[in-house]
């Protein structure tokens, strides 16, 4: 069985959406299927059926694969503790950029129902600044950190537009994101650098960077608008890389990482270093464990998406 003290949930992020998220999970259990269910009735149209079902594009279109990753990983989470019979409270909890408003339901700070309504108003907001200053991320594979924000200074000074690294997520991968032509330009260096790939990823907006700060204040407003309480489990924010602890920095925090880089490796790293040694991840797909084998092949790490996947963790 898990230990307490020494596992963390993560939660995953945009592009990590997929037609047929939950569906596996919505069939064979009660409590996922009802998830699904009080998400459509929250947001008054069925998600459920965007998720199970597609079509694809409109899965991806930023105002709908927020809102569905934040469900998917809830359904999975209400699963596995209904699975596991016995109150189970995991050393710490963090989510990648999107992701870190599921982690916050899970640590007890966010309702669902808050939650949704939220991440929703999130990705209404992130898709207007998207629509006025159009943008798009791209994953470099192969450079370390300061080679590639050499890159994307480079790519700035010759366009005079805008680059910048959004996400670290595991050494040898970095994001970034921009505009159209100072991205494009950043990934021809990038490939000229040596990278091992460039991949430009299923992402319709710049996030995490400056082209989301149109929308920031806006954002800020959602945020004071929506109750929070205190964390009851610790969970690692994306912009410091270290523990929450109140409404305040929750809040502060949710409201910086529209515009500033997910630290990825270094909240992992936060979390090794306070001992933990197994990881599960919950929603949709395996994007998180790839990352997470790149920052530390030791550690165990279980999926859980699938009723497979809660059968391997029961197992363990």
């Amino acid at each position: 069985m898990l230990d307490q003290t020494t596992t963390a949930f993560i939660f995953p992020g945009q592009g990590s959406q997929a037609v047929g998220m939950g569906l596996e999970l919505a069939e064979q259990y009660p409590v996922a299927r009802q998830t699904f269910e009080e998400a459509d009735a929250l947001l008054g149209f069925p998600l459920s059926k965007l998720c199970f079902e597609g079509p694809e594009e409109e899965l991806t279109d930023t105002i709908n694969a927020q809102p569905a990753l934040y469900v998917a990983g809830i359904a999975a989470l209400r699963t596995l503790y209904e699975e596991l019979g016995e109150p189970f409270t995991p050393a710490f909890v963090a989510g990648h950029s999107l992701g870190e408003l599921t982690a916050l339901t899970a640590a007890g700070a966010l309702s669902f129902p808050d939650g949704l309504r939220l991440v929703r108003r999130r990705g209404e907001l992130m898709k207007a600044a998207g629509q006025h200053s159009p943008g798009g991320m791209a994953a470099l594979l192969g450079l370390d950190i300061v080679r590639v924000e050499a890159i994307c200074a480079a790519a700035r000074e010759e366009t005079g537009g805008i680059v910048v690294v959004a996400n670290d997520n595991c050494p040898g991968q970095v994001v970034i994101a921009g505009d159209e032509e100072t991205l494009g330009v950043a990934m021809k260096h990038a490939t000229e650098a040596g990278a091992r790939r460039v991949v430009r990823l299923p992402i319709t907006i710049a996030a995490h960077s400056p082209l989301m700060a149109r929308v920031a204040e806006d954002f800020r407003a959602a945020l004071a608008e929506t109750p929070f309480h205190r964390p009851i489990i610790p969970i690692i924010g994306n912009t410091q890389a270290s523990p929450l602890t109140t409404e305040e920095e929750v809040r502060a925090e949710l409201g910086d990482q529209l515009t500033s880089p997910v630290r990825w490796t270094e909240s992992v790293r936060a979390m090794l270093d306070a001992g933990v040694t197994t990881f599960v991840e919950l929603g949709s797909k395996d994007v998180l464990s790839g990352l997470l084998k790149r920052i530390d092949r030791s550690t165990k790490r279980y999926v859980v998406d699938s009723p497979e996947g809660i059968a391997r963790l029961l197992q363990a």
